[in-house]
């Protein structure tokens, strides 16, 4: 899947928004893509799955036994990555702040992990599930994600297959353009922030 075909799936599901948003990393940007609105549709979730497993290699997608997302944003791509690399998938979240395997999800000694997201930004999200898979038992292999915002900066420590890397700019709360300035930030995602 070519980077103007996984935008066009972004446009068609009309996940792909214009304004003023305060992203989860605390960043503020002028757009903002909404994974669960282009993951609604179970042929799209499907085909954009196919296509992150696709960008891993074929020896590394081989050693993969289980897939492991964190909650929420990354539920939905976690279980289609699961299905596309015929795996089980399970997910991390975070009932007192800090990532963990609950409802009785388990991973045994070694299992060969791959931790998927909808969106990498800044990375901090990504790094604090793979620690709790770390902590679970589990070895990360490798990483995937619908987007990587990150302009290539996120280290996740292990090696990172976004489907496509879309570098709008993001900005600190005291970096901001006068006209992102002006306007009030929008709070789509789905994670509040303390």
């Amino acid at each position: 899947m070519q980077d103007e075909e996984v935008l066009a799936e972004f446009r068609a599901s009309k996940a792909l928004l214009e304004g003023h948003f305060l992203l989860s990393s605390g960043r503020h940007s002028a757009h903002y893509l909404q994974c669960a609105r282009v993951l609604m549709d179970p042929d799209r979730a499907s085909r954009l799955a196919i296509a992150v497993a696709g960008r891993i290699p074929r020896d590394l997608r081989k050693e993969i036994n289980k897939v492991v997302s964190p909650a929420m944003g990354g539920v939905i791509i976690g279980h289609e990555m699961g299905r596309a690399l015929g795996v089980e998938a399970m997910f991390v979240e975070r009932p007192t702040g800090t990532f963990e395997l609950r409802r009785g999800f388990a991973l045994n000694p070694g299992d060969k992990v791959l931790m998927v997201e909808d969106v990498v930004t800044t990375g901090l999200s990504s790094r604090e599930a793979i620690k709790a898979i770390e902590a679970a038992g589990g070895e990360v292999v490798a990483a995937a994600a619908l987007i990587d915002r990150s302009a290539g900066t996120a280290d996740l420590g292990v090696p990172f297959y976004p489907l496509i890397a879309i570098n709008f700019p993001t900005y600190a709360p005291d970096e901001l353009p006068p006209e992102l300035a002006a306007t009030p930030a929008i709070k789509p995602g789905s994670r509040a922030e303390a």
